[in-house]
């Protein structure tokens, strides 16, 4: 077997297979909402640091999640764009790996940005007068930190054990980017490792979180139901529903994806999934924080006032 084995240095991305007037209407379609994704978060991340009344530890952790998005779309988009107006939909085999890295590197910064975010909300409401204390500016740059070093760390090992193996065909991919499931089945050996710390992985890094996210909010509710103020109870709970719209979507498609039995999902339906925490997550996040965010709305007002102005 050794002998007949063709080692890959390029792999074809089959994307959607649909026909060119489809694939054309895509493309535009996708495009719109690339650029909307770019532009939501970067007027987030914008606000943010301009406002000084966004300097707080919520909007701190907000703008990294609007890095993870912008990235995390950035790392997957433009090649499935390239692909739908090109018929030679080819990657090399490093860059396929670096794409596959990348956006595990990034899911995973996003996971845990998302838990840090709720957990900042379960302090300012059930423990407000500790807040300051609890959520420093150390606690929370430690936090971002650890977020985004223990991610790259856990997608390096992925890369370590995807590299181990020996790739020697089919040279195509059903897929419109480098996804982990999809490039385990390129090896010519078993991946049973690889799909163990896939599942440890998911675990640790979805399922732990998203309860430690419904304890925090099953809290958070708690305490929101005993607030006297009506102002006060609004306020929290149009922060908090925001974040708990953001966390449905990600950790909810994400577990359909990876965790859900096999049959359930196939391929094409696996596309659509990618597809919605890819693209369509990222470019959500900006609005429903800025839609459903008193304080994102007024900043933004306040900015294009100044604009006015000058």
């Amino acid at each position: 077997m050794e002998g007949n084995q063709t080692w890959i240095t390029d792999i074809t991305l089959l994307g959607f297979q649909v026909g060119s007037a489809l694939e054309i209407l895509l493309c535009g379609l996708f495009s719109v909402f690339y650029t909307l994704t770019l532009l939501g978060n970067g007027v987030i991340f914008g606000i943010i640091c301009l406002d000084s009344k966004l300097h707080t530890p919520m909007y701190f952790f907000l703008s990294h999640l609007a890095i993870v998005d912008m990235s995390y779309a950035s790392n997957n988009v433009p090649k499935m764009l390239t692909n739908l107006m090109n018929k030679k939909r080819t990657i090399s085999f490093l860059p396929c790996i670096m794409q596959t890295f990348l956006y595990l590197a990034f899911a995973h910064i996003e996971c845990l940005i998302l838990v840090v975010m709720s957990c900042d909300r379960y302090v300012a409401i059930c423990h407000p007068l500790r807040y300051n204390v609890l959520m420093s500016w150390r606690v929370c740059t430690v936090l971002a930190v650890a977020s985004w070093v223990f991610s790259f760390l856990l997608a390096l090992v992925h890369l370590v054990l995807i590299l181990r193996l020996p790739f020697c065909g089919p040279h195509e991919i059903n897929h419109f980017f480098c996804e982990i499931l999809s490039v385990l089945k390129l090896a010519c050996t078993d991946t049973w490792l690889n799909q163990i710390v896939i599942f440890a992985a998911c675990v640790f890094i979805l399922v732990g979180p998203l309860c430690l996210v419904l304890v925090s909010y099953s809290c958070i509710l708690v305490a929101m139901l005993r607030i006297q103020s009506g102002e006060g109870r609004r306020k929290a709970f149009s922060t908090c529903s925001s974040h708990l719209c953001v966390m449905g979507l990600f950790f909810g498609s994400a577990i359909v994806m990876y965790m859900a039995p096999k049959s359930r999902h196939p391929e094409e339906q696996q596309k659509v999934l990618s597809l919605f925490y890819s693209l369509f997550n990222p470019m959500l996040n900006p609005l429903i924080y800025s839609l459903r965010n008193a304080e994102v709305k007024g900043a933004l007002r306040r900015a294009l006032r100044k604009e006015r102005l000058t």
